[in-house]
């Protein structure tokens, strides 16, 4: 497709690609902490392995208060009530200060 607005490379290997619930910027799922719902509790899904729908924020606490701020874990994991961060709060506060 010679002159078309989109080239294929066959030297980068194809990345999903997922938006950030605080920031609501798209980057590479590499770059973004899964998180899924157990209970009434927020976990963070670092291995990407645990059951059910999750939802993508990159690891700061900037898009984790601004996803609280505007309500985007319930929307983004499908369910009501109120959720408690607290759990995936002190997770990113233990990231932080290990990196």
């Amino acid at each position: 497709m010679a002159g078309s607005p989109v080239e294929w490379t066959a030297d980068r290997p194809a990345q999903s690609v997922r938006t950030c619930i605080g920031c609501r910027k798209r980057e590479p799922s590499a770059d973004l902490l899964r998180i899924v719902a157990q209970g009434n509790a927020l976990v963070a899904d670092p291995r990407r392995r645990l059951p059910g729908r999750g939802a993508w924020l990159h690891p700061v606490s900037a898009c984790l208060s601004s996803a609280e701020r505007r309500r985007a874990f319930g929307r983004a994991l499908r369910v009501s009530g109120h959720l408690d961060i607290s759990a995936l709060a002190q997770y990113l506060e233990n990231r932080h200060e290990h990196s």
